[in-house]
């Protein structure tokens, strides 16, 4: 079997191009940004152990096994994640989150300032906090992006927790992570407080899609809405003055958390849309003492 004939075998199967790419790279040893070098090899053969192996992870992805997790690995905002089982997929959705959160930061003067003069309260650096934090993607890609931020984690799942953790390891990023529920074990108050919480009902259909990844991290009561409602909730005794709230959402959601985010007593309550033109990301900012 050759490179092409493994390929047109896994679409015939119903994965799409990309996917079966990805997956063949993975069963020969090759990083995923070699796609080009599967088109100028296409007809090379295949060797057995790694057909095996793709023929593995293409029955396991047609019955929908999300890749990331055969692959062991997902792109974010530039970042390579490692991700499995006990961690959601991070979705380019997401991202909006981080863009949204990334314009509101002030730029540092003079560029990276050093530890102890950056932009927050009496020159201390900006304090940003991400709840639910899973694979650790939202922290790690503002930290990423702004190396003189002060990033805190929060999940209470141990087990995610110990991928983000190993993803910041392996990425040289600094981010203090803490196992807690939002923000019920949380001290202190933060210029920017991120989230994307479990936004989907409880028997929503959708969910039968998703069953290879961890529930707790995607439902969330008869609408979607209680972690979210808890999240506002307790989120301005944590709000520093001028402080934002930004919080990803269901597709048709941003209405109902614009109207929690206003009765939680936050100013300039607004959405952002996503790659798809939805309003995928809610938030508000809270007034100044």
């Amino acid at each position: 079997m050759t490179l092409a004939q493994a390929l047109n075998t896994a679409q015939a199967q119903g994965l799409d191009r990309l996917d079966a790419q990805l997956l063949l790279l993975h069963a020969l040893g090759r990083s995923v940004h070699d796609r080009a070098w599967l088109l100028a090899h296409d007809g090379d053969t295949l060797p057995p152990a790694a057909q095996a192996a793709f023929e593995a992870a293409v029955q396991r992805r047609a019955n929908g096994e999300p890749a990331a997790y055969l692959t062991g690995h997902q792109e974010f905002f530039g970042l390579n994640l490692q991700v499995d089982r006990r961690v959601l997929v991070p979705r380019p959705d997401t991202e909006t989150l981080v863009e949204w959160a990334l314009s509101l930061l002030p730029p540092p003067v003079g560029g990276l300032p050093p530890p102890g003069e950056g932009g927050g309260e009496g020159g201390q650096p900006l304090r940003i906090i991400d709840l639910g934090t899973g694979s650790g993607a939202i922290a790690l890609a503002l930290k990423h992006n702004r190396p003189d931020l002060q990033v805190t984690a929060v999940d209470a799942s141990a087990d995610a927790l110990a991928v983000a953790q190993a993803n910041a390891r392996r990425l040289e990023l600094e981010v203090d992570f803490q196992a807690g529920c939002w923000l019920s074990q949380v001290t202190g108050r933060f210029d920017l407080i991120v989230s994307n919480p479990p936004y989907i009902a409880a028997q929503d259909q959708h969910l039968a899609a998703l069953r290879h990844e961890p529930l707790q991290a995607l439902a969330s009561g008869v609408d979607g809405l209680d972690d979210i409602r808890r999240i506002i909730a307790q989120a301005r005794a944590h709000l520093l003055p001028g402080g934002w709230l930004l919080l990803e959402h269901g597709w048709d959601q941003a209405a109902p958390v614009r109207s929690l985010l206003a009765e939680a007593g936050l100013a300039e309550v607004q959405s952002r849309l996503d790659l798809a033109g939805v309003e995928r990301c809610s938030g508000g900012r809270a007034p100044p003492d």
